[in-house]
């Protein structure tokens, strides 16, 4: 496995191209810390300018995010830079081949060129020329390049070096200087990490100077194997959430027994499913679907509570799906449990296999999680801190 330093963080891509990241894990020595606070001095180790991250939608490349400098938003950091599509950059490639591969015509051989007559251009007038410099005996120093500073005296040479490749000469970022974009005008509107529009794409990007090659964990399914999936999950979410009102039901009479008409109402009850998302993955190569599920859904006996469920199975040997995660709660109770959001499966930790991303949303605030899938179960590796 990678021992890093490997930094996962999340690109806001918006429609118009620009494109900003949030920091949320840096893994070295196999041990995971929070990107916004690690190594900051002040800007966090993983918003350095120049740091470039590799952004994989389920572990399939997308484009190279550079970063140009750091920005706080609210209380959390953001990283400023510039954005590379996948197809931009392959264009670039493309091109300079191109621009190499020319051979360069003798100027002997190169076809006449056509012009139209006309008054001869008027020379440039002369123009006197430099006064020869003195010479001495005390040498002087070479001119610094505009722009130029001197490497720190005291560069720690262990600091981990995070990079995730180099992008072309297209996608490097203008010069930015990160202490003055740290500090917003009083004008400016800062951007906001948690953006839900639809016209922002969410994405988890890499940065890793040594870490292995992207690749793929979708888990190819035909319409009709999907369907089977959807209906089976389904029915497992329908299972959660009544098991969850029967669980709200007990809490509201404390001290009395529910009826068996009122567990018979209940256990009847078919929830309506609404904003149903199901992603198939792959997650380690071995042609096992990983299921994940996030739904809302009301029940008729309650209609002003909203449930939020996120559900995560596995497909066994005969087919049939196995609850691996639970997450369910409802609009009234978001004090106490928050609801999970997936955003996509990455490599989190560099050995090859694929986690689960997940933002977790509650009264607090927001957090980011990243789970491991082992057999019929889900290990956390990282849970950050709701803000």
């Amino acid at each position: 496995m990678d021992k890093g330093p490997r930094a996962l963080g999340l690109i806001e891509l918006a429609a118009n191209g620009k494109a900003h990241l949030i920091p949320i894990t840096i893994m070295h020595d196999g041990r995971f810390y929070d990107a916004g606070a690690y190594k900051a001095a002040p800007v966090p180790m993983a918003l350095e300018s120049g740091t470039v991250y590799e952004a994989v939608k389920s572990g399939v490349s997308q484009g190279l995010f550079t970063v140009a400098g750091a920005a706080h938003a609210g209380p959390n950091w953001i990283g400023e830079g510039t954005w590379k599509s996948a197809e931009q950059l392959a264009a670039a490639a493309a091109k300079r081949e191109v621009l190499q591969a020319k051979p360069t015509e003798p100027e002997s051989d190169r076809p006449p060129v056509l012009r139209r007559s006309g008054p001869e251009k008027p020379k440039p007038p002369e123009t006197a020329r430099p006064a020869p410099v003195p010479t001495s005996s005390t040498p002087t120093p070479a001119p610094t390049a505009p722009g130029a500073t001197a490497p720190p005296e005291h560069e720690d040479p262990n600091r981990p070096v995070l990079k995730r490749g180099k992008p072309s000469a297209e996608a490097q970022p203008p010069a930015k200087s990160v202490a003055s974009s740290m500090v917003p005008t009083a004008s400016a509107k800062p951007a906001n990490p948690a953006a839900t529009s639809s016209s922002i794409q969410l994405i988890p990007a890499i940065s890793d100077a040594g870490g292995p090659e992207p690749s793929s964990y979708a888990f190819s399914t035909k319409p009709e194997e999907e369907q089977q999936f959807r209906k089976k999950i389904l029915a497992l979410a329908t299972d959660e959430v009544r098991a969850h009102d029967r669980q709200l039901a007990a809490e509201t009479i404390a001290a009395s027994v529910p009826t068996r008409t009122a567990r018979t109402t209940i256990a009847r009850q078919q929830p309506t499913f609404e904003n149903t998302h199901l992603r198939i993955f792959d997650l380690s190569s071995s042609n096992e679907p990983v299921l994940v599920l996030t739904t809302s859904a009301r029940l008729q006996q309650h209609p002003e509570r909203e449930y939020f469920v996120t559900l995560v199975a596995r497909e066994d040997l005969n087919g049939d799906l196995h609850k691996a995660f639970s997450n369910v709660t409802d609009s009234q109770h978001l004090d106490v449990l928050p609801s999970m959001e997936l955003i996509d499966a990455v490599d989190a930790d560099g050995d090859g296999r694929g986690e689960l991303l997940f933002r977790q949303t509650s009264d607090a605030g927001r957090a980011f999680s990243i789970y491991r899938v082992i057999g019929d179960q889900l290990y956390p590796l990282f849970e950050g801190t709701p803000q």
